[in-house]
């Protein structure tokens, strides 16, 4: 997989909000964290979204879903000083460390990100 997806890239997408139109063209190539997952099911469920099928879905749009690892955990560790002064989350963290650790690129609608160096970052808007 080419892209890994934030949470904030695939509610994009799932709410065609700004930038959604770069989320669906990656989908086939895309990868996210169950701990991204986890996000993107609990925010659409708050904003009154069926998430029943959301899973069946992604997969069959091509998207991996990729189970978080203790290597991951341990990277996602490691990025914590780092992106501590921009104020990224656990979950901000985890997508990180997969991209980091497939060498992929980093999708996401949050632009605080374009400041962390060393790992590719796409941000849809």
């Amino acid at each position: 997989m080419s892209y890994i997806l934030d949470a904030s890239a695939l509610l994009a997408s799932l709410h065609n909000e700004t930038g959604f139109e770069v989320v669906d063209r990656l989908l086939p190539e895309s990868a996210i964290s169950t701990i991204n997952l986890s996000e993107v099911i609990q925010k659409a469920r708050q904003q009154g979204t069926l998430t029943e099928t959301l899973v069946s879905n992604l997969q069959m749009a091509g998207v991996e879903i990729v189970d978080y690892t203790i290597e991951q955990a341990e990277m996602t560790a490691a990025l914590w000083s780092i992106t501590r002064p921009l104020g990224l989350s656990l979950a901000d963290r985890a997508c990180l460390a997969l991209a980091q650790s497939r060498n992929a690129i980093a999708v996401t609608a949050d632009r605080n990100w374009a400041e962390v160096s060393n790992i590719q970052i796409q941000i849809i808007r």
